[in-house]
């Protein structure tokens, strides 16, 4: 782990920045760098609904190639599927020796993106959101972060990519060397087979479980869905082994038995073969055909989702209408 007092923040003095994108890690990443003093530019595609956020913010809405042509450092930070042609617009921008740079590694290590040979080529992974990599920082604390070289024009590409952690904040808490192929394949696997693919899966269907056998809807939400910020926040404190003793003994007896029952051969297997679907490529094929059809089966899973009645629940108990 490598953290502030052994990063040297020379490598971004003097230097300028262009942010590609003003989402969720883009603004984040922006506003941290340039509290930290560094020369920070905005730049969007024509019509961005983002432009309003980043004028409020105070910077000028330039467009990718204004932003980029001027700057040291490119950052990336708009949606993975469109990245490739992002790129393609702004090669002719990207003055020779130029960095570019990710916060997730799919573009690179699948090829959707073949830098040019005089680039360094750096990713610097927040392993949080961005409004709480920017809390944090407001805060005087971090997020720790994945960082790793894919190409190294200069010779001094790792030194540029610590700087950076450094300057969003990251190296408060602790900066891992990684590879591109290893934050993309781990961090699509937790995406698809733990936190937000089998978690939400899993309260859905204990919800629907405990309705479709009498308990109240909301009764049913309490405990499958409200109970979730606890069991994050004891593990975030107490890690795994510590949650198992804060609990009652009825409760880690429960959890022992049901958790031998569910997760078994059958599921390990399952996450298996989800991880060898990611490591060649299947899903980032998918990704590419939804976006190239226009996103029909997110927006057909959205709407499905608006409709269910763990919904309903949630809104009938926050008075949400």
């Amino acid at each position: 782990m490598i953290r502030d007092e052994a990063i040297d923040p020379a490598p971004l003095h003097h230097k300028s920045v262009a942010i590609i994108g003003f989402g969720n890690q883009g603004r984040a990443q922006a506003l941290n760098l340039r509290d930290s003093g560094v020369v920070v530019r905005i730049g969007l595609r024509p019509g961005s609904p983002r432009a309003a956020e980043v004028r409020a913010e105070g910077f000028d809405v330039l467009t990718p190639g204004e932003a980029a042509e001027p700057a040291d450092l490119v950052m990336l930070l708009a949606p993975d599927e469109r990245l490739a042609s992002i790129y393609d617009e702004l090669l002719p921008s990207l003055a020779p020796g130029a960095a570019i740079g990710f916060s997730h590694g799919l573009a690179i290590h699948f090829g959707l993106i073949r830098p040019r040979h005089d680039l360094d080529v750096v990713m610097v992974a927040p392993k949080g959101p961005g409004t709480a990599l920017r809390s944090l920082y407001e805060a005087g604390k971090g997020m720790v972060a994945l960082a790793a070289v894919s190409q190294d024009a200069s010779g001094h590409a790792w030194q540029l990519a610590l700087a950076y952690a450094r300057a969003i904040g990251c190296g408060r808490a602790g900066v891992i060397r990684s590879t591109f192929e290893e934050e993309c394949v781990a961090d699509l696997f937790n995406e698809q087979a733990v936190v937000w693919g089998a978690v939400p899966a899993i309260l859905q269907a204990g919800f629907d479980t405990l309705v479709a056998a009498g308990v109240q809807p909301e009764v049913a939400y309490l405990e499958c869905v409200s109970e979730l910020k606890l069991l994050a926040e004891l593990v975030e404190a107490r890690g795994l082994a510590g949650t198992a003793e804060a609990i009652s003994n009825t409760a880690e007896l429960g959890a022992l038995l049901g958790g031998e029952r569910l997760v078994n051969s059958r599921l390990k297997a399952e996450m298996s073969a989800v991880l060898e679907e990611i490591q060649a490529g299947r899903f980032a094929r998918q990704l590419s055909d939804e976006a190239n059809a226009d996103y029909p089966r997110l927006r057909a899973a959205r709407n499905q989702a608006r409709k269910t009645s763990l919904e309903q629940a949630r809104k009938a108990l926050l008075g949400d209408a």
